[in-house]
């Protein structure tokens, strides 16, 4: 379903979207808006929901009522949906993952001109001219031939990076992406994230980075219970959070 011109301004709209595990709700009537160019910083404790939420808005999980509308495709949850209209979904809406999830079989351009091939329908000589010069983009020009065992971890999720925008997505979702990466590594990873908004891609960031949620990102939303407890610029709510549970959850985290 394609929503009329109007609200093509949003590039991501979730309408009380619950998700629940037997008799565990894990999203409980979550409603969000994402503006096109917008980076959502998402925050909270363990178990909060966030990466559920994530995997909802790319339909790797299905939730169980509400709807979920990405660069104007509208899904309800419930609603029959083909595999056609579900890899168009994936398609606009790329996702990055805290294991970087490469094919260890294949080497570093393999990895990102298959699915160019597969989704895309690229020769195999457009998809590595692509796949060269999304390695430059992420500063591993060096590695095409390379296998992903011999990168490290944060090459690794670069190229994990490389690959979700070789698919020229809409919307970019990281869940996050620096976790499993020792400090040093998780910063190069970051750089690549700051050019990408800097860019003007749309992205929605799970993430346990402070800094980057307070400096790159528009908009900070703070999860707990699996809900939205709080939204809004992220220096108001670092600086003057609006409910207890969110200061008790800054002060463990930064006070670390």
């Amino acid at each position: 379903m394609t929503l009329p011109a109007t609200r093509q301004s949003v590039a991501i709209e979730l309408d009380s979207v619950v998700k629940r595990y037997g008799d565990h709700t894990v999203l409980d009537n979550v409603s969000l808006s994402v503006r096109e160019g917008e980076v959502v910083a998402i925050i909270g404790p363990s178990g909060a929901g966030k990466s559920t939420l994530l995997r909802c808005i790319n339909l790797l999980e299905r939730p169980d009522s509400g709807r979920i509308t990405v660069a104007g495709h509208a899904v309800d949850a419930g609603s029959e949906i083909s595999n056609k209209e579900l890899v168009a979904h994936r398609r606009v809406a790329g996702m990055v993952f805290q294991s970087f999830n490469l094919f260890p079989h294949l080497d570093v351009l393999r990895n990102i001109s298959l699915a160019q091939e597969r989704v895309l329908g690229r020769s195999r000589k457009d998809a590595d001219k692509r796949s060269k010069e999304l390695l430059d983009r992420v500063g591993l020009a060096d590695k095409a031939a390379q296998y992903p065992s011999r990168c490290s971890g944060g090459q690794q999720q670069r190229i994990a990076i490389a690959r979700a925008l070789a698919l020229e997505p809409k919307v970019m979702l990281f869940d996050e992406p620096t976790s499993a990466l020792d400090p040093e590594l998780g910063l190069e990873v970051l750089a690549v994230m700051r050019e990408l908004a800097d860019e003007g891609m749309t992205m929605v960031v799970v993430t346990h980075e402070m800094q980057f949620a307070r400096d790159v990102s528009d908009h900070l939303v703070v999860m707990v219970d699996g809900a939205v407890l709080e939204e809004g610029p992220p220096e108001e709510i670092f600086s003057k959070p609006g409910h207890e549970r969110t200061r008790r959850f800054l002060r463990a985290v930064l006070e670390r």
